[in-house]
């Protein structure tokens, strides 16, 4: 179920909002229970059956924090390591098993010859998020960050809430234990959540569905040979504003919906194209993602308080972890090697030096280029059709410099390519915060958010075309 479809907007969420303030005002256990229950059923709604998957998952890792515990109060500091190396290899098991055990079969069979059946295994949706935060869950515990939680339908509803269920952000256990029963609702906050919803909502509908029509057409070019060079390029720069507002829009609508039922979940976005650097753009993008493989993986590695060439294979193990866990696929691995070989090449040469007006502007326009290029790689099927698409933006491939279908879909999309453009940057926010202190800037703030909710609905209404990239991640 998305949130961007109508059984999730008119029938759900009123459901459980109605439910939680109402019937089970008064008991925070039962609205506890009942959103770990509509959490399952909305896990369930679209594939019934990975609803057991994360039933085990939870079930597994509750019983791992419970086991860390006891070791614990015994002092068994081998027993505590033992406990939690078993829980990672689970969680890293499912992961491997559901999403890549077909790759990494179809990889032996090509490199050694081999005859093995690739296996054909359906992926459970979002499987990635919440088998990471179930790794945040047993990890906090063992480190003493959080409490072990006994009740295990309380580690239930933390590992399956289903407002960051399905594209994050990844909810750290130690950020999120004390609200499980001690969380506040408010009018204000509620509120707050609404109007965070369709800030979401409206990225979604309007910029990133229709940008990615423009996408979807260019790289069906490409794979036919049609694509011309400036629909290539118009393609590149369409996907990189739909992934943006695809996943920042899902983003907001879950920390949103967290609002609405008294959660705070921590940013998941700030701006990243406006970045400086491949480093500053990652402290922007996917904030939860990186923050939770720097502390995960990065630190106990040894992070950066080591020498170089210690610090070079780590940051090497974090990229090539961030590529596989973006997808079984070798564009995913090689677009991770891109941002490892961009952040060596930061950290170790004079380029936090350059500093002047001139040189902010060109290391936007540097780390932009490679944005784009490694969306590129990001979005294609494979690398020879990476590769194709490569030649066309730079015009290698012999196609034409434009085309009827680049003048076709400048002219139709070009709203939302300004959009996209402009609220990319902080323009909403200033305006926003200049505004914010006077009756008729809350008034009017109010009002533009009505109009583009109902222009969305209009879209969603109407069948517009609806896909989100981060689905299966």
């Amino acid at each position: 179920m998305l949130f961007s479809s109508n059984i999730f907007l008119f029938v759900f969420l009123p459901g459980v909002i109605l439910i939680y303030y109402t019937i089970l005002k008064w008991s925070r256990p039962l609205q506890n229970i009942f959103l770990l229950a509509a959490s399952l059923f909305f896990y369930a709604w679209g594939e019934p059956k990975f609803v057991l998957v994360m039933m085990l998952s939870i079930i597994i890792n509750w019983a791992a924090g419970m086991v860390i515990s006891a070791f614990e109060k015994q002092d068994n500091k081998t027993g505590e390591k033992a406990a939690l190396s078993a829980a990672i290899f689970f969680n890293l098991l499912i992961i491997f098993i559901f999403k890549y055990l077909g790759f990494t079969v179809s990889n032996i069979d090509s490199l050694f010859g081999a005859d093995i059946k690739v296996p054909d295994i359906a992926l459970p949706i979002g499987i990635s998020f919440f088998t990471f935060q179930a790794i945040s869950y047993v990890v906090d515990v063992y480190r003493g960050k959080a409490g072990v939680q006994k009740n295990i339908l309380y580690v239930g509803l933390y590992i399956s809430f289903f407002p960051q269920l399905i594209a994050g952000p990844i909810v750290r256990y130690e950020t999120i234990a004390d609200q499980i029963n001690n969380r506040r609702e408010t009018w204000e906050g509620f509120c707050d959540g609404v109007s965070r919803f369709i800030i979401g909502f409206c990225k979604k509908i309007l910029i990133a569905n229709n940008l990615a029509l423009v996408a979807d057409k260019a790289f069906e070019l490409s794979g036919l040979g049609e694509l011309s060079t400036g629909m290539a390029w118009l393609g590149a720069i369409a996907y990189t504003l739909q992934i943006f507002y695809d996943f920042s829009g899902y983003s907001d609508m879950a920390i949103g919906l967290g609002k609405m039922f008294g959660f705070q979940f921590l940013e998941n976005f700030n701006y990243p194209y406006i970045s400086r650097s491949a480093a500053e753009f990652w402290r922007r993008w996917h904030m939860s993602l990186g923050t939770w493989f720097r502390d995960y993986v990065y630190i106990p590695l040894g992070g950066s308080r080591v020498k170089t060439g210690r610090h070079i294979l780590n940051l090497f193990i974090v990229w090539l972890c961030t590529g596989v866990w973006h997808g079984a696929n070798w564009t995913f691995i090689l677009w991770g090697m891109m941002y490892f070989v961009l952040l060596v090449f930061e950290k170790y040469s004079k380029f936090n030096d350059w500093t002047g007006t001139a040189t902010d502007s060109i290391k936007r326009i540097y780390v932009l280029f490679f944005i784009i290029m490694g969306w590129i790689l990001f979005r294609a099927d494979d690398l020879p059709a990476a590769a194709a698409y490569y030649k066309c933006c730079f015009g290698v491939s012999g196609g034409p410099l434009t085309d009827s279908n680049f003048i076709e879909y400048i002219r139709q999309y070009s709203v939302y390519l300004a959009a996209g453009i402009l609220f990319s940057m902080p323009v909403a926010k200033w305006v926003r915060d200049h505004t914010k202190r006077t009756v008729a800037g809350d008034l009017l703030y109010s009002a533009c958010l009505a109009a583009l909710f109902i222009a969305s609905i209009s879209f969603l209404v109407k069948g517009s075309y609806n896909p989100f990239i981060y689905f299966n991640f």
